[in-house]
């Protein structure tokens, strides 16, 4: 990629990002916690994918691409490591818990509000 079509993409993600977390609270609002759940899992994913773009120059394909690309920007750059705990907090509940098992708790609505601030995150480490 070039470095204005890498911006593109990352701008794309972000928009994504922030769409998703809007759609996430609506369904929220609507009483739909496991599709809220999942979006707002949707939202964090593609704002880590964002960072991981902007950093390296690569966008990750998978999930699990996006946990280690995440990892690997973390053990090297400690403005990261902020969103890494959230991150895995998100996957694990949002999407793990609450989406797939079903297991909705007390939690689950912090998450999903909350992902708002972790694209903001994002943004602010990847120069948005």
């Amino acid at each position: 990629m070039t470095t204005t079509s890498i911006q593109d993409r990352v701008d794309e993600l972000f928009a994504d990002a922030r769409d998703m977390q809007a759609q996430a609270i609506d369904c929220f609002d609507r009483g739909d916690v496991r599709d809220a759940a999942e979006k707002a899992w949707c939202a964090t994913k593609r704002a880590t994918d964002a960072l991981i773009l902007i950093r390296t120059g690569e966008e990750p394909v998978t999930t699990a691409a996006t946990s280690d690309g995440l990892d690997s920007l973390a053990s090297r750059e400690s403005d990261t490591r902020m969103l890494q705990g959230r991150y895995y907090s998100r996957i694990h509940h949002l999407h793990g818990m609450c989406f797939y098992s079903r297991y909705c708790n007390d939690q689950t609505e912090r998450r999903i509000r909350e992902t708002a601030a972790y694209i903001s995150d994002a943004e602010v480490l990847a120069g948005q």
